[in-house]
């Protein structure tokens, strides 16, 4: 029998399997913490998974995001997990949204669920989460990664404590690096996804103590835990209960700047497309790109060569893994540069990839 040693357990047994079966729990992200958890999920019997996200598989996915294989490389991740998670249990119900969480989508999507895991790898799709949870009164499970570090969450519990009641201010994107600039432990998203489901499960079946008002922190480097204890915060609450999704969540806040597919700048540059090209790496980063209209700029140097940088065709601005590029655009769309800035998606480290394979 599937669930035979969940059964066993006193704090489960039939009754609680039920629960897991009637549950209906969204996870918003299939990356490297949505993965694990939409897997324990699935194979623990939850009735009803969606799945949110818009991305595709790319190769440099695969060390953390368990749940695709090489063969997935280019596929919607959406379309990839819900065929795997069918497979490992044919009986759960899966719905997948291939399309990020925005302000028109988010309301519609969650009030579907009981439940919502935040595998979100950024601070304006986590606070914008928070607020639809907060506003539709979800619990929901949030998970962080950097590094060799973890930290686990649950919030908007039974009158608990919420996101913003931690976190009030949304620090800006490009503050704060994300994976595919300083790296990431490939098995870190794996605890840190597989406790989100535990806390998840534990919710639905009401047993333990949950996390709520508590932030789980873990370094796998150094084998240490700790947890801080953080109460509600009543203004906090009132904010994202208050807050317009529409209005303080636009595209532009949550999305990055206008990119470019690596594939699509290699056919750009295959039709002799007119474009210019900002390369802000370090003079030593390999490879190059061989193209007539490259302009090489460390992306430190940019403020005081603003100048240097031409504006009467498009900008494509490229680095290693599309995040300096992105810092640069952000810092010219300041200068309101008048030609358009395009940010050249995972960087060369993509280009070389995919046009090495064409």
């Amino acid at each position: 029998m599937r669930y035979a040693r969940h059964i066993a357990l006193n704090e489960v047994g039939e009754s609680g399997q039920q629960k897991l079966l009637n549950a209906k729990v969204l996870v918003i992200g299939a990356g490297g913490l949505g993965c694990p958890a939409l897997q324990y999920l699935a194979a623990s019997g939850v009735g009803t998974i969606g799945i949110v996200d818009g991305d595709t598989v790319d190769e440099s996915n695969l060390h953390r995001q368990i749940l695709y294989t090489t063969s997935d490389v280019g596929r919607l991740k959406a379309e990839a997990a819900k065929e795997r998670l069918k497979a490992l249990n044919p009986n759960v119900s899966i719905n997948i949204y291939p399309e990020n969480l925005r302000a028109e989508n988010a309301l519609e999507i969650v009030c579907d669920y009981g439940f919502v895991i935040d595998g979100t790898d950024n601070f304006v799709a986590r606070y914008l989460v928070n607020d639809a949870c907060v506003k539709l009164n979800k619990s929901f499970v949030y998970g962080a990664i950097h590094k060799f570090e973890g930290q686990v969450s649950v919030f908007n519990f039974n009158g608990g404590p919420t996101y913003r009641c931690l976190f009030p201010e949304n620090p800006q994107q490009s503050q704060v690096p994300n994976c595919a600039e300083v790296g990431v432990l490939g098995v870190l998203p794996g605890v840190i996804g597989t406790l989100q489901a535990t806390e998840v499960i534990k919710l639905i079946l009401g047993i333990g103590e949950p996390l709520s008002g508590k932030l789980k922190l873990i370094n796998l480097l150094t084998n240490s835990e700790q947890i801080i204890s953080f109460s509600r915060n009543e203004e906090q609450v009132s904010k994202a209960m208050k807050i317009d999704l529409s209005e303080s969540y636009t595209d532009e806040s949550c999305a990055a700047p206008e990119s470019i597919h690596p594939n699509e700048l290699a056919e750009w540059i295959k039709q002799n497309r007119s474009i210019n090209i900002l390369d802000v790496r370090e003079a030593h980063e390999i490879p190059k790109l061989n193209h007539p209209n490259v302009i090489s700029i460390p992306l430190g140097q940019i403020p005081h060569r603003a100048a240097e940088i031409p504006t009467d065709k498009q900008l494509v601005v490229i680095c290693q893994h599309g995040i300096r590029s992105q810092h640069a655009l952000e810092f010219m769309k300041q200068y309101n540069f008048p030609n358009q800035l395009i940010n050249l998606e995972g960087g060369m480290a993509a280009f070389h990839h995919h046009t090495s394979t064409l």
